[in-house]
């Protein structure tokens, strides 16, 4: 089970802050709840017997008895309902169900093109999640929302994807809209970057205020948690390192119009770039990591080079934002420790000590589930909002 009882990078209300209490199936009173919220006693109690009615919440035994009637307590009931978390890929996409304390309950894999387009991307999406949700043996009505990660830019507020320079016919296609029309939920839509620092948080460092993810992978972009929250940016680009100018870069051109960008180097697609050139035979980002996992020299040389391209840029975030954690993720961390140590030998030599004094540089513990559970976590939150929660009720 995924540890969300400290609290979201999404933010909080009262209520919420109520809802990630139950989250860690501690089972707690009214009285105690109103204590630990700072919520009045009533608005508990009317929020305690919705969840009752919902079968969000469950009974699970009175407290001991201090002389008067032993006071009931209660505690989130996962199985209540289920999410399905979506992590859609340049090449593959990933599903998975998860309960609401967002452990996954079934997963299924598959390559994919995002090129293909949004209407058979999402069609795919839509088709899988019924056949998941049949697998499971669940009721279409117990699926109360999806989180879609997609791999560009997101306009939060509205789910649609801007400019996404690899996602060819997606720039503002309604993807909550067109998914509602098959699935009839609330569809909550972020940048894969962000949703995967979201589950990585969950899974590894859920008391942790200040934390980046890197994903390296077909592009190179980050996921930044400052202050406990997740930072999109005015226009949902915050952390898009992978379009930074590296001072190996030259005159390295990018998919995105300019050159030297770090992307352009340190990504798997140019890692391979480099090695065919150098007379390899590779033909991927995957083939690099095979290559490195089998001790082929010139192929560690460059993963490793790719990782000083990394920290780099990173160095400049550690100044900026004095992460106490930068974990590196997606397909390209497969090549361990020689990306991570590239990474390290840049920022720890380059940056101020004290920026660095308690910086953990590490590998992504939730590794390829860091998606999925990330928009998991994505639509758990909603649900389990006040709105969500009254959306619920109308049902």
């Amino acid at each position: 089970m995924v540890d969300i009882s400290r609290g979201s990078a999404l933010g909080a209300s009262g209520a919420s802050e109520l809802f990630q209490l139950l989250r860690d199936g501690r089972p707690r009173t009214r009285a105690g709840l109103a204590s630990s919220t700072g919520l009045a006693r009533s608005t508990v109690a009317a929020r305690v017997d919705e969840l009752l009615a919902l079968g969000l919440i469950t009974a699970v035994g009175d407290a001991e008895s201090t002389g008067g009637r032993p006071a009931s307590q209660f505690a989130l009931n996962p199985a209540a309902r289920v999410v399905l978390a979506a992590d859609l890929g340049a090449s593959h996409a990933t599903l998975a169900i998860t309960d609401l304390a967002g452990s996954i309950l079934v997963e299924h894999n598959e390559p994919i093109d995002i090129a293909e387009g949004p209407e058979h991307v999402l069609g795919w999406l839509v088709d899988s999640g019924r056949r998941l949700l049949d697998e499971l043996g669940r009721d279409r009505r117990d699926l109360v929302a999806i989180g879609i990660g997609v791999p560009g830019p997101v306009q939060h507020d509205t789910g649609q994807p801007v400019n996404p320079p690899i996602m060819p016919g997606w720039d503002r296609f309604d993807v909550p809209g067109w998914v509602q029309q098959h699935l009839e939920v609330p569809v909550l839509v972020d940048n894969d970057v962000n949703i995967m620092a979201l589950g990585e948080r969950a899974v590894a460092w859920p008391a942790e205020e200040h934390l980046v993810f890197v994903k390296v992978a077909t592009g190179i972009g980050s996921g930044i948690i400052s202050g406990g929250l997740l930072q999109r940016g005015a226009l949902g680009i915050a952390g898009d390192i992978g379009h930074v100018r590296v001072a190996r870069g030259g005159d390295v051109p990018c998919h995105c119009g300019n050159r030297g960008c770090l992307e352009a180097l340190a990504s798997g697609p140019a890692l391979a770039r480099d090695l065919r050139a150098a007379g390899v035979d590779v033909h991927s980002g995957g083939d690099v990591v095979e290559l490195v996992k089998r001790g082929h020299l010139e192929a560690i040389q460059a993963v490793r080079q790719a990782g000083r391209d990394i920290g780099e840029v990173l160095t400049a975030c550690v100044s900026l934002m004095n992460p106490s954690v930068i974990a590196i993720g997606g397909s390209m961390a497969r090549a361990g420790e020689h990306l991570l140590a590239g990474v390290r030998e840049v920022v720890y030599t380059r940056s101020m000590p004290i920026a660095t004094e308690h910086l953990s540089i590490v590998q992504s513990a939730a590794a390829a589930d860091a998606a999925v559970i990330g928009a998991s976590m994505l639509a758990i939150h909603h649900v389990l909002s006040p709105e969500g929660i009254d959306d619920l009720a109308a049902r």
